[in-house]
């Protein structure tokens, strides 16, 4: 096979890179709109994995408190 009449991923993947930079230059609101949905993106991420966080500690402080109930009364059934 001749490598002209089939170009390789790069070359292919270079011309949608091209023509993306180029549409961008000529239109910097969609520029504006892209750059705001990776970084709301990011915050999503980040909002997750604080939220994620915070409910480990909020189920570890829930096993030591069911720790020291049953402690203080071990004859009350934990299920109702």
């Amino acid at each position: 096979m001749d490598a002209t009449m089939n170009p390789g991923a790069m070359e292919e993947g270079g011309k949608v890179a091209t023509g993306f930079i180029d549409a961008m230059k000529t239109n910097p609101l969609a520029l504006a709109l892209v750059v705001c949905n990776v970084l709301l993106l990011a915050l999503f991420a980040y909002v997750i994995r604080v939220a994620d966080h915070n409910r480990d500690q909020l189920l570890e402080m829930q096993k030591e408190t069911q720790k020291m109930l049953y402690r203080c009364n071990p004859n009350i059934n934990t299920c109702g």
